[in-house]
């Protein structure tokens, strides 16, 4: 076993946290965006929040959220982390993580080397930072898109001053690879693990814990 951690982002159901706990997940994630095909309400990551076991960290997904939808989210849904998928500021990221008392993960989209300084940047303001493929422009959702970016840009950046997680494209027969490639000690999956768009194969949950904890 290694010591690499795994998200599994754009969970549903109760199926998906059995799935994902029981695979050696070590975060689940719970999406807050009306245009994915993953997003859940919040009445429904309630009753979700309550199944998941002890010590699996409960994540919360929201892109550019307001603090009216923010003050309802955490009002209701006993979450561990709050994820800014979105293009909040780093003044934006530090304003959240002081009203809520909560740790933030901020994504950062990459494309190319053009990207990189902002890592620092958010580092300097979030309690972890997940490197995410860059959107296309023209793309309806900010994550999930199935999209790789060129692992080769992080070799030789293995450490910030924040924890970070690597996203984008991942699968469970390319996990092993990219965590090798980056050094990352913490993977993140949604759309490498479904069926279909928002539908989570329990299997795909299971090869890709494996690939990537062993």
């Amino acid at each position: 076993m290694t010591d690499t951690r795994v998200k599994i982002c754009g969970l549903r159901t109760v199926a998906d946290i059995e799935a994902a706990a029981g695979a050696g997940a070590s975060y689940v994630g719970f999406v807050f965006f009306q245009k994915s095909p993953r997003a859940v309400s919040i009445a429904e990551a309630a009753t979700l929040a309550v199944e998941v076991p002890p010590g699996v960290a409960k994540v919360g997904l929201v892109v550019n959220a307001d603090d009216a939808f923010l003050d309802a989210l955490t009002a209701r849904v006993p979450l561990d982390i709050l994820q800014l998928h979105g293009s909040e500021t780093p003044e934006r990221v530090a304003e959240v993580k002081a009203r809520y008392g909560l740790p933030v993960m901020k994504a950062i989209g990459i494309a190319d080397a053009g990207d990189l300084p902002q890592i620092d940047l958010y580092a300097a303001v979030a309690d972890q930072l997940l490197i995410d493929a860059k959107p296309p422009k023209d793309a309806a959702l900010p994550g999930g898109n199935g999209l790789a970016f060129d692992w080769t840009l992080l070799a030789n950046r293995k450490y910030w001053t924040v924890p970070w997680m690597l996203a984008g494209g991942l699968t469970p027969e390319n996990v092993a690879e990219a965590v090798a490639r980056t050094g990352a000690r913490q993977v993140d999956v949604s759309s490498g693990v479904e069926a279909a768009p928002g539908q989570k194969d329990p299997a795909r949950i299971t090869a890709f814990c494996k690939a990537a904890l062993t």
